[in-house]
C-alpha cells in the first residue's frame, strides 16, 4: 500500500491523524518517500507508482479511480489559490487551481500553496483568491482535490471515514517547525486551517460537478 502525500499546511491536520493512528509503521514511513505536489501525484496515480493519493479534482474522474468522499475544500475563501492579474501563467503544481482561473474568466498568474499563502498574508490586496471568487458567483464551496485510489479501496475508505470523524489537535512542536519551514506564523496558520474543511458530501459533490460541467464547455 503506496499512498502519495501533498505537503502542504491545508492537508496538515490528514497528516496529523495518519501520524497519531495505529496503522503500520511501514506505511506512515513511507509517506516521507512519496510526497509531492498535486500535479506530480496525478501523473503517479495515473502511473500506478502509488496507490492512492488525495489529487487534482479536474483529474479524479478518470476510470481508473474509485473516489473518496473527501478531498481538500474551500468553504468560501481559500487564501492559498490565487491569482496576479496581468499576462496568464499556470501554476505547474496545479491542474485544477489553472482550470478554475480559466472557469472564472481570471487571467494572470496562479500560485497555489504554501508560497501562495504567505504572499497573500504580506499583500491581500494584489492577488484574486479564486475560491472566494467561485463562491461569490456560485454560492457554493470549492473542492480542489478529492481522494482517489486504484486499488485496496476499503482500506483507504476506512481511514477516510475515521478521519473525517475525529477532530484533530496539531501538536504544538509541528505546528512550529511547519510555521519556520513555511514562513507563515502559527496564529496564520490555524486560522488558515478553518477556512479547509475534508469532507465531501452533497453540497460538495454539486459543486464539484458544476465545475468539471464548466471545464468540459471550455474545451468543446
Amino acid at each position: 500500500m503506496i499512498f502519495g502525500k501533498i505537503d502542504y499546511i491545508n492537508l496538515l491536520p490528514f497528516h496529523v491523524f495518519l501520524k497519531g493512528s495505529s496503522l503500520p509503521n511501514s506505511f506512515k514511513q513511507s509517506l516521507e518517500y512519496k510526497k509531492g505536489v498535486p500535479s506530480e501525484l496525478n501523473f503517479k496515480l495515473r502511473r500506478r507508482k502509488i496507490d492512492a493519493a488525495i489529487i487534482s479534482s479536474v483529474t479524479s474522474t478518470h476510470p481508473l479511480y474509485k473516489r473518496l468522499d473527501v478531498g481538500i475544500v474551500a468553504k468560501k475563501e481559500v487564501k492559498s489559490v490565487l491569482v496576479k492579474e496581468g499576462e496568464y501563467a499556470k501554476d505547474p503544481a496545479s491542474a485544477s487551481s489553472n482550470a478554475l482561473a480559466k472557469v472564472l474568466h481570471v487571467k494572470g498568474k496562479v500560485i497555489i500553496g504554501d508560497r501562495a499563502l504567505k504572499a497573500y498574508l504580506q499583500n491581500p490586496d494584489a492577488y484574486v483568491d479564486l475560491a472566494k471568487l467561485w463562491n461569490e458567483r456560485t454560492k457554493l464551496p470549492f473542492v480542489f482535490a478529492r481522494f482517489c485510489v486504484t486499488k485496496d479501496k476499503r482500506f483507504y475508505e476506512k481511514i477516510a471515514k475515521q478521519f473525517v470523524k475525529k477532530r484533530i489537535k496539531i501538536p504544538r512542536y509541528i505546528l512550529a517547525r511547519y510555521a519556520k519551514e513555511r514562513g507563515v506564523s502559527q496564529e496564520d496558520i490555524l486560522e488558515y486551517l478553518k477556512l479547509i474543511s475534508y469532507e465531501i458530501g452533497p453540497k460538495e459533490k454539486r459543486a464539484l460537478k458544476l465545475f468539471l460541467t464548466k471545464v468540459k464547455n471550455l474545451k468543446e
